[in-house]
């Protein structure tokens, strides 16, 4: 069995949604021959806990306005760490960076087909890695805190 037509357009519809709010590394994933609950996962993340708010806030506009969907669940929202949408056909995740990387999620789905994603979407890929370099090389060199007139850290 593969995704329905139906399941591959909420995924289309939700990347792009997740690549006009800057999320990194979108990616989706063809679930449905192992799962039975759900057609596709699509997986998103943000450097920070409001971004991750927003980009859930966006998927879940544009697949109403567009698509007419609504999610069934919503979980997640309290810390914004790690918000689920499920919408039965698809499920999106869309995560802080941090949780994507200590739960590895792709780990877990690497021998299922990735679906099509739009190219602004396919461009999101390794930003994660990018942002995560450059706040790592801000912090050691000092860069990223904000420094007085004189040079001191205020």
């Amino acid at each position: 069995m593969t995704a329905t037509d139906r399941s591959i357009e909420l995924v289309k519809t939700a990347a792009q949604a997740a690549a006009d709010r800057l999320a990194h590394d979108i990616i989706a994933y063809d679930v449905s021959d192992v799962l039975s609950i759900t057609d596709a996962f699509l997986l998103a993340s943000a450097p920070n806990d409001r971004q991750v708010k927003s980009i859930v806030d966006e998927i879940e506009e544009r697949l109403l306005k567009e698509l007419g969907a609504k999610p069934v669940r919503r979980e997640g929202d309290r810390d914004a760490r790690w918000i689920l949408l499920d919408y039965v056909d698809i499920v999106v995740h869309v995560q802080h960076s941090e949780e994507r990387v200590f739960y590895a999620l792709e780990r877990l789905w690497k021998d299922c087909p990735e679906l099509d994603l739009p190219e602004d979407a396919v461009n999101t890929r390794g930003k994660a890695a990018e942002h995560a370099a450059l706040t790592g090389a801000d912090i050691e060199a000092g860069s990223g805190l904000p420094e007085g007139p004189d040079g001191e850290l205020s």
